[in-house]
């Protein structure tokens, strides 16, 4: 930090990372960070999408959770849109978290090619 101006942007930023993971009913991804997915490339995902979603200002939460069990279709990402199926997303890379986020939270079109579960809600 250099200045104080420096500090306020870190704060500001920070605040609405922790906004964006705690808020109430609205579209909400979910990111495998068991173990399996970490080794998998989790982390980088997760880091992926805050950054997509910073970048196009999207009012959505964002969540982590452990092993969801399919540890060999890791790393996996979880769509859950109000009304919709829970969506779950397998073998996910950087390149695939904005067609994610670009087809399914922004216009609402399921990537089919990725899916590899469906809950109903």
């Amino acid at each position: 930090m250099k200045s104080l101006d420096e500090l306020k942007e870190l704060r500001d930023k920070a605040q609405k990372d922790i906004q964006n993971r705690d808020t109430g009913d609205k579209v909400e991804i979910i990111v495998g960070m068991g173990t399996c997915g970490i080794a998998a490339g989790a982390r980088e995902i997760l880091q992926e999408v805050m950054k997509e979603i910073d970048k196009r200002d999207l009012d959505v939460r964002v969540s982590q959770t452990g092993c969801i069990g399919m540890c060999e279709k890791e790393p996996l990402v979880d769509v859950k849109m109000p009304g919709h199926d829970r969506v779950t997303y397998g073998e996910v890379t950087t390149d695939d978290v904005s067609k994610i986020i670009s087809n399914h939270v922004v216009n609402g079109n399921v990537v089919d090619d990725l899916v590899v579960a469906r809950l109903e809600e």
